[in-house]
């Protein structure tokens, strides 16, 4: 109950700091029909939480962190479900591929980048394909914009989520190689 317990408290500061990152660290590009697309490195941050916290506590601490951040802000909150589902799956991906590779248990630093690199641009690679699908398609079916406005949305927001993505990338290996010694002793087995 107390691994549970640590557990719970990691996820939900993973989850501020995801809100954080957004929030305060986006750059916000207007796109029309009163939607906005972003840059932003949160998206690390979602990846960074999946492997120190394992797929499922990484994925949950990213999607409720920026889910927030989207319902609480007038721009983005009708984005706030497709959120919720996108950024569980990047730090689903991401944490299962570094599980599967084994990140946990590597001491090389060329090992742990390049399994930290294959999980983030597996993770943020997904997101760059479905963000603009998902995206669309919400848009299109459940929110009623008109599908050739939605069709222009979308090619803004591949653009943008395939920027953040080659910037997360970069920035999420970084600070896993700055802070792994010193956090991972302090998460539960």
């Amino acid at each position: 109950m107390k691994n549970r317990s640590r557990m719970i408290v990691f996820t939900a500061m993973f989850a501020v700091i995801n809100f954080i990152a957004f929030t305060y660290g986006k750059i916000t590009i207007p796109i029309g029909t009163g939607t906005s697309t972003a840059i932003h490195i949160a998206n690390a941050f979602v990846v960074l939480s999946s492997w120190f916290l394992g797929p499922v506590y990484g994925g949950l601490s990213g999607a409720i962190g920026l889910t927030i951040a989207d319902i609480l802000d007038p721009v983005y909150i009708t984005s706030a479900p497709k959120t919720f589902i996108l950024k569980f799956f990047i730090g689903f991906i991401a944490g299962q591929v570094a599980r599967t590779l084994g990140l946990k248990y590597m001491t090389e630093r060329s090992d742990i980048i390049r399994i930290t690199s294959i999980s983030a641009m597996a993770a943020l690679g997904f997101n760059v394909v479905f963000d603009p699908i998902i995206g669309y398609l919400y848009r299109n079916y459940i929110l009623g914009i008109p599908q050739q406005a939605a069709k222009i949305i979308a090619t803004w927001v591949a653009g943008s989520t395939a920027v953040n993505a080659i910037i997360c990338v970069f920035v999420s290996v970084i600070l896993y190689l700055a802070l792994y010694k010193s956090f991972l002793p302090r998460l539960p087995e």
